[in-house]
């Protein structure tokens, strides 16, 4: 197991390794004095490893319910939302009880912004169990869901309590949820790893998911640590996002993010090339990764309807929006464009 510190004003502990299910209660138990517990999943992840859950936390002394909604990214919405706060209500929770979000990013985004503003917050713990959880959503604090069509349209910053992450979990993944997890993992080598992201090409992520998903958790708290808020820096973790966001909204979610991500990548590293922000190689590098991944790296989607849900992007400043843009496998800048020149970059 590793244990990996997210140093910020609320500090909180990383945990990565096999088999950290059964001793979740353990792990809580020594960072809370709550009596109550709401685990947080979905019918298929709570179908496998709500049990195992339940029971740790049953021997750890906690009193648990659970809230299990339809897995999927529709689900993602403010009435469920009001579904869980009724439930938190019934279950009589105060502001020294836990949330426990069971399951990939849409449970922990949508437990984690439920946990936010319930009696004006209380604490909640991530148990991603996917890969792109684990690298991606579960650490950083951003909390959300989905309005009128969009992606993370109303959401807050809250850290969680803590992060545990057993790797086991992920043997149970579709292949589908794999690559996806598999897109994020090689955006963080495009963003700050020139050695992870040729590692990629040698050994298969799910050959040593410890070591890479503890990596991409290094990465992403240092980006967390000078830009908590998603202001400056933070940005970075956005190569691919502003694109890939537009295509899994306009694709109605038929996309899963991981593809999504990997068509913004991809059209960015191309506009890159052409525009002489970063040599052939590097776009070449990138797109050829992504489809060892089994990853999409092209859309049927027309670009003026892609640049009409980008210029909707929560991160638009303005008439201003920010792109992440590759100068090296290792290396992105932030480029400023108008709106109007969206369509240029698609």
């Amino acid at each position: 197991m590793q244990k990996i510190n997210i140093p910020l004003k609320d500090s909180y502990d990383c945990f990565v390794g096999e088999d950290l299910l059964k001793i979740s209660g353990e792990i809580i138990k020594d960072l809370s004095k709550a009596e109550k517990i709401m685990i947080v999943s979905d019918d298929v992840v709570f179908s496998l490893y709500g049990e195992t859950l339940k029971d740790s936390l049953k021997k750890s002394g906690f009193i648990t319910d659970s809230f299990v909604f339809k897995n999927g990214e529709k689900q993602k919405n403010l009435d469920t939302v009001r579904n869980l706060l009724s439930k938190m209500i019934d279950f009589n929770m105060t502001r020294t009880d836990i949330v426990v979000a069971l399951g990939g990013g849409v449970v922990g985004d949508l437990a984690g912004f439920t946990a936010s503003i319930f009696k004006r917050g209380i604490k909640y713990v991530q148990i991603p169990t996917t890969l792109l959880a684990a690298v991606d959503s579960s650490v950083g604090g951003k909390t959300g869901v989905d309005f009128s069509g969009l992606k993370n349209q109303v959401g807050a910053f809250c850290q969680p309590l803590a992060v545990i992450c057993d790797t086991k979990t992920f043997d149970t993944l579709p292949y589908k949820q794999y690559i996806c997890g598999a897109a994020e993992v090689i955006k963080y080598g495009v963003i700050s790893d020139s050695k992870l992201f040729y590692s990629l090409k040698e050994t298969p992520i799910k050959e040593n998911y410890e070591n890479i998903v503890s990596t991409c958790i290094k990465i992403k708290r240092d980006y967390v640590l000078k830009d908590e808020f998603d202001l400056g820096d933070r940005m970075f973790l956005n190569f691919g996002h502003t694109i890939g966001h537009a295509v899994e909204s306009l694709a109605g979610f038929s996309l899963t993010h991981g593809e999504s991500i990997a068509v913004g990548m991809a059209i960015i590293s191309s506009k890159a090339a052409e525009k002489g922000f970063c040599e052939e190689y590097v776009k070449t590098d990138i797109i050829s990764l992504l489809e060892k991944y089994d990853l999409p790296v092209s859309t049927d989607i027309k670009k003026e309807k892609i640049a009409e849900a980008v210029s909707q992007d929560k991160k638009t400043k303005g008439d201003t929006l920010s792109l992440i843009v590759p100068v090296k496998i290792g290396e992105c800048k932030i480029e400023n464009i108008k709106k109007r020149e969206i369509k240029d970059w698609i």
